[in-house]
């Protein structure tokens, strides 16, 4: 793929955060969008944002609602002609407790949109992608799906998922002409740990423009380049994960996100 003008560009989540990001750096290129988000009053507003030219799709609906990713995808084909890249960017943060704190439903819920909105979106466009005989899936990891960190367990278990189902799609798709990309993202400035009430990490971590990560994910696909770590902290938490011993890093991460976490939760004897 060579440029994105005259494409279309699928974006989940795109009413708030790297999802709107996405939908105007794709705008800017030239690209047809087909947007979505849980909330139609966000999602219009992106809309509302994008250059008066742009051709454009939007449907409010939840991505962990297979049934809806379908009948999204089949007005993609039917409306606009079909996607030629997938950005499966959609997702929550977690419970925000340990795990002998959350319930059975906060992982459930968390898995459903971050983890089986990815599958729901790649598998629901691949198909169209195949019929153009080009294209791109792009799916939104984390750091947190390179290292697991407290308070997490939720959120890292769906970004680990995520990393697994597309490292393995890599390898099914390396024969075809389409290709394949995973994204690492660091401290981006969204509102999605506020949403779970934690104002110290995202005060103390959430740094990057969204603008910046979606400029390099664009970039990347017209490269291309598989796999991108990037964001406040990405590269250290990469090379933490890959080369510090377990025992270290373990001690290392409690240090640095340790005091941003809610601490009530937690055994009187938990370390400091």
């Amino acid at each position: 793929m060579k440029s994105f003008a005259g494409k279309v560009v699928v974006v989940t989540g795109a009413g708030s955060g790297m999802g709107r990001a996405y939908a105007l750096e794709f705008a800017r290129r030239g690209a047809k969008l087909a947007l979505n988000d849980y909330d139609a009053t966000t999602l219009g507003e992106t809309v509302g944002l994008l250059p008066e030219a742009t051709a454009v799709l939007q449907s409010a609906f939840d991505v962990s609602d297979r049934d809806a990713m379908y009948g999204f995808s089949d007005r993609v084909r039917d409306e606009l002609g079909g996607a030629h890249v997938v950005i499966n960017n959609a997702g929550i943060s977690g419970g925000g407790k340990p795990v002998w704190s959350l319930k059975d439903a906060d992982y459930t819920r968390v898995m459903g949109i971050n983890f089986y909105g990815v599958v729901h979106g790649t598998r629901a466009f691949l198909p169209q992608l195949r019929a153009h005989g080009e294209g791109a899936i792009v799916n939104i990891s984390s750091i947190f799906g390179l290292t697991g960190t407290p308070s997490s367990s939720d959120y890292c278990a769906s970004k680990f998922a995520v990393r697994g189902f597309t490292e393995s799609l890599m390898v099914e798709l390396v024969n075809e002409p389409i290709t394949v990309h995973l994204v690492h993202p660091g401290g981006v400035a969204t509102n999605i740990a506020k949403s779970a009430g934690s104002d110290d990490f995202a005060n103390k971590f959430l740094r990057t423009d969204p603008a910046e990560v979606a400029t390099r994910v664009a970039e990347a696909i017209l490269k291309p380049r598989a796999r991108l770590v990037l964001g406040y902290g990405a590269r250290k938490t990469q090379i933490g994960a890959n080369f510090l011993p377990r025992k270290v890093l373990t001690r290392l991460l409690w240090n640095q996100i340790g005091p941003t976490v809610d601490r009530s939760t937690y055994p009187a004897a938990a370390p400091k």
